[in-house]
């Protein structure tokens, strides 16, 4: 087990052409199916200490109780995905550890040295912060919230992925306020 929150619950890779990533994933590799939201509606995005509107492609599938997520930038905007892309990076970028206790989990994790260099929202109680990597080269570690209808919405997915024959290898995301 982690010495952060237990168990790593994503890995996040940061694609060129998300399409070709979730045929790959699922046809060569057998993950998903893949939810795919074109435009994820980031709320209080900030990097670095400053606000943008970043737009996003994420493709989320299960494979067993791992999730893969795939992100694809749609815009020039400051990101810790677009500074991996900048330094001739795709692939694996984030791990993510998941919480519903995140205003503890964020404290604690500041007060060992972490800083926070990228935080934002999707849905309610879906926050998400990404640390810099000064004290861990190389992947960064994101903390995000699952409480609410973004925990069910990964409940949706990995339960999803149980059994999965290969039909309907990409699903259209559900509304966050219906689950």
């Amino acid at each position: 087990m982690s010495r952060f929150f237990g168990e790593i619950r994503q890995l996040g890779y940061v694609v060129e052409d998300i399409e070709a990533a979730m045929d790959y994933w699922s046809r060569s590799l057998g993950v998903g199916p893949w939810y795919y939201n074109p435009k994820v509606p980031i709320r209080n995005y900030s990097y670095r200490g400053a606000s943008y509107a970043p737009h996003n492609s994420v493709a989320l599938a299960n494979s067993g109780p791992l999730q893969v997520e795939l992100i694809q930038t749609r815009n020039d905007v400051p990101s810790m995905y677009r500074d991996f892309q900048r330094a001739g990076h795709t692939g694996l970028q984030h791990v993510a550890y998941w919480t519903q206790q995140y205003d503890d989990d964020l404290e604690r994790l500041m007060r060992q040295g972490f800083k926070p260099v990228m935080s934002g929202e999707v849905g309610e109680n879906g926050r998400f912060v990404y640390f810099d990597t000064e004290y861990h080269p190389g992947t960064v570690i994101e903390l995000s919230e699952v409480a609410g209808p973004k925990g069910r919405l990964f409940d949706t997915i990995r339960r999803a992925a149980q059994g999965w024959d290969g039909e309907e290898p990409v699903r259209p995301f559900p509304d966050l306020d219906t689950l």
